[in-house]
């Protein structure tokens, strides 16, 4: 297998193309936004004129009265711009909030429908980071960072207005600073989106090292590897320290470039304000109004410049968290098709699985690594129990994910064949038919009868007709935080209690019965721990309440230690009566009950048949038996 990468990472139009349509959908808080915004910048360039009125009249004799009426203009400025915050902070929340969720939940949908090998080969660290850390910059930066950049940026438009409707020599003077705040930018821009990306990878790359350590803590410790892992998650973590701290250097220039620029050109305008009084063509008041107001730019501008470090890491974020969904809308479509069954009528027929001459390989790239399934060709007729047997690295997994629809192969077809067609039929072989299906890779058309009896590529069955027909219940099982009875009820929400009771007594699961609250009692993480053996009984009535016409048994059993193997075996078995299975078989006695088994070895299928042809044929399973019962 090729060294993990990382998911794709979309471009900067992509991510905007992403954002237009969720903003589209809020834009008559976006227009209050900018009401509001504009009301609240221009009641800002109150103070100023306050003073500057109070420099011109004050020296001339006015009285009182002119103090009193600054003061009451500051004050009802300072309640419209208290009004105008609350009313932006308002639809700043109903713009950025509900945007932020829907695209969170858009990435989610998204990473859960990444096919196994995808997320395998880019390494589980880099989508966790995107889904987790990714989603709280965003989210933090709509939340504290974007309400401040709104702000800053009426504040800055509206007081240029302002300035140069005071004196629109000074507003020229002004204009000066764009030309350097832009070649500040101009610096600024390009060299920091590859930091901050870079920045953003080393972030995953950290939570990847983070999570191999902590999910496998007790093989470190079996083996007394700790100080070794720990070394390469220092090291990880030293990258990304590095590099924060290369970031902050890098904006501490930003800002002196930028403080450069408000020095220079507040100089200017008290030169040319200087000049104009002096040979009266301004007065003093006007010219403090122009050189406050400028000098309110300062924050708002410093904001700008300071908080894009934020952005631009946000904006990182978002190009990675968009990159995810572009992904998965890459994959091939899943498209609704014909039924492959009546399940209506009585009794119970179900399609056939069919792989013809399937090939897998983890690396696409331009040199292949060694197939990791090689001309892999199997029939597996509805109610058939097929075991599949071999040493470590043989295929047997990535078998099961491909006939589970979770992988699709590199070449061949993997396919369900309706009842009534296929070698069992007189309708054109399963196999021998299936190459002309579908209008393109991955896409299934529903139109056509005859390909329909031919056989459905099972990467063109929609998600829930798939689920329909086949099951998977893996090694690993995760039980999430919750009642029983929402753990069982997964495969079908609105299943009643009659439906879940009767699935957990189908695998022996009458433990459930017995919890503090019975189906209520709450598991998973912070609720009543269960033993591995609990879990996978779970797991299994899952299986029975999905009902599926196969199921896939990746080494479900392995889990259980030898007392709760047993155990398992018998729920197994229950849960798979009536229905085909693939089981990778842990332990041979399941492959013994098995109707058939297969014997893997470096991706090819080396030995094929019953436990006692096999055993009678003094293979390779043979000796793995004589092995096993001595």
């Amino acid at each position: 297998m090729s060294a993990p990468t990382t998911l794709p990472i979309a471009s900067r139009r992509q991510a905007f193309s992403r954002l237009v349509p969720l903003l589209r959908a809020r834009s008559g808080w976006i227009v209050l936004l900018v009401i509001a915004g504009t009301a609240n910048a221009a009641a800002g360039l109150v103070g100023p004129w306050a003073i500057g009125r109070l420099v011109d009249e004050l020296p001339r004799g006015a009285g009182a009265e002119v103090v009193w009426q600054c003061a009451i203009a500051v004050a009802i400025a300072g309640v419209v711009m208290a009004v105008g915050t609350w009313i932006g902070a308002w639809a700043l929340a109903r713009i950025a909030m509900p945007a932020v969720a829907q695209l969170r939940t858009e990435v989610v949908e998204s990473a859960l429908s990444l096919e196994a090998q995808k997320v395998e080969r880019t390494g589980t660290g880099d989508l966790v980071s995107r889904v987790a850390d990714d989603s709280r910059m965003i989210s933090e930066a709509a939340a504290q960072v974007l309400p401040i950049i709104v702000e800053s940026l009426l504040v800055v438009i509206v007081s240029a207005v302002g300035m140069a409707a005071i004196d629109w020599r000074l507003g020229i003077v002004g204009l000066i600073a764009l030309p350097m705040y832009w070649l500040t930018l101009r610096w600024y821009l390009p060299r920091s989106e590859p930091i901050y990306r870079e920045q953003r990878a080393a972030f995953g790359r950290r939570a990847g090292r983070l999570l191999g350590g902590l999910t496998g803590a007790s093989t470190l410790r079996a083996y007394r590897a700790e100080a070794g892992e720990l070394r390469r998650i220092d090291a990880a973590s030293g990258e990304a320290r590095d590099l924060s701290i290369g970031v902050f250097r890098f904006l501490t220039r930003a800002f002196s470039r930028n403080n450069r620029a408000e020095a220079v050109v507040l100089s200017l305008i008290l030169i040319a304000g200087f000049a104009l009084v002096w040979f009266g063509e301004s007065t003093a008041g006007a010219v403090t109004t122009a050189a406050l107001v400028f000098h309110r730019l300062f924050n708002p501008i410093g904001a700008l410049v300071g908080l894009f470090d934020q952005v631009q890491s946000a904006g990182a974020s978002l190009t990675r968290m968009v990159g995810v969904i572009e992904e998965a809308e890459q994959a091939p479509r899943r498209v609704a098709v014909i039924p492959l069954e009546d399940r209506s009528g009585s009794g119970r027929r179900g399609p056939a699985l069919v792989l013809d001459d399937v090939w897998f390989s983890y690396d696409d790239g331009p040199v292949p690594s060694r197939p990791v399934l090689s001309g892999v060709s199997l029939h597996v007729a509805p109610g058939e129990v097929v075991a599949v047997v071999g040493t470590t690295g043989a295929g047997k997994s990535t078998l099961a994910r491909i006939i589970a629809g979770l992988s699709s192969p590199t070449q061949g077809r993997a396919v369900l064949v309706p009842p009534g067609a296929g070698p069992d039929s007189d309708a054109p072989s399963g196999i021998g038919a299936v190459a002309g299906i579908g209008t393109a890779p991955g896409i299934c058309a529903a139109a056509d009868a005859d390909d329909t009896a031919a056989g459905l590529p099972l990467t063109s069955l929609a998600e829930p007709v798939l689920r329909e027909h086949i099951a998977m219940v893996a090694q690993e099982v995760h039980t999430f935080a919750g009642s029983v009875r929402e753990n069982v009820a997964l495969p079908v929400p609105d299943a009643d209690d009659a439906a879940i009771t009767a699935a957990l007594r189908t695998v022996g699961a009458e433990w459930a019965f017995d919890l503090p609250d019975g189906l209520a009692t709450e598991i998973g993480d912070g609720g009543t721990r269960l033993s591995p053996v609990q879990e996978q009984s779970l797991a299994l009535a899952r299986l029975v309440l999905a009902d599926p016409d196969f199921a896939i048994l990746d080494e479900a059993t392995a889990e259980a230690g030898s007392a709760g193997a047993h155990v398992l075996e018998r729920s197994a078995r229950a849960a798979l009566r009536g229905r085909g299975a693939l089981v990778v078989a842990h332990r041979l006695s399941q492959a013994e009950s098995a109707d058939r088994v297969l014997v893997m070895e470096h991706g090819r299928i080396v030995e094929e048949g019953t436990h006692a042809d096999l055993v009678a044929l003094g293979g390779r399973y043979a000796r793995l038996w004589e092995a096993w019962s001595g």
